[in-house]
């Protein structure tokens, strides 16, 4: 028998070990949320639309990526349960999207909009507090991510991914996995092979 989510419950879990909000911080951020679905490889957001809502995952996976003029697709990151997603740079500063956003299974969110999130953040220094420090935390993950495609190699950057996120083999399809770590096919396939993690 599956034990019933509760995603509201789920996300003051996941933003108070960011920063906590006082009773009446929360109640008001708790209030915002609306319950969303989509089905698998549904694109939420377009290259060039500003993205209107931030989300937060309850099940599923998804994506954002680029695409370039020639079709090929650099995946940017994955988010999973229970993390915040949608395109962030473009949600944070209201500017048009260079990302797609897509699920790749079928996925449930709660999700906001802009307008509300800005309106708490102008009501409340303390949950501005909290936009802010988990931006720092996404700024950081990103910075240690450029330096793990740019000086890395593809078997450093195959072990880095597993021992960060073991479960990923299993859950995202390997192709987007190579093209989150900017190597080919064929070279992660190899790597699959003969890569033992350790510990």
């Amino acid at each position: 028998m599956s034990v019933s989510i509760d995603p509201i419950q789920e996300l003051k879990k996941f933003c108070y070990k960011i920063h906590p909000l006082n009773d009446h911080e929360w109640d008001d951020f708790s209030l915002i949320w609306q319950p969303f679905s989509a089905k698998r490889k549904t694109v939420l957001t377009h290259v060039n639309e500003t993205e209107r809502y931030l989300y937060f995952v309850t099940e599923g996976i998804q994506r954002a990526f680029y695409a370039g003029d020639d079709g090929k697709e650099a995946t940017i990151v994955f988010t999973y349960p229970f993390s915040f997603s949608g395109v962030a740079d473009s949600f944070l500063t209201q500017m048009p999207s260079k990302y797609f956003f897509e699920t790749l299974t079928k996925s449930e969110f709660i999700r906001t909009s802009y307008q509300q999130i800005d309106e708490l953040m102008k009501r409340h220094h303390n949950f501005e507090t909290l936009i802010r420090k988990a931006t720092s935390f996404s700024l950081a993950g990103v910075l240690e991510r450029q330096i793990e495609l740019q000086c890395f190699s593809a078997e450093q950057k195959f072990k880095t991914l597993l021992k960060r996120s073991p479960h990923v083999l299993r859950l995202i399809p390997h192709k987007y996995l190579a093209s989150y770590l900017g190597i080919d096919a064929t070279t992660f396939s190899k790597l699959l092979g003969n890569v033992r993690i350790e510990g």
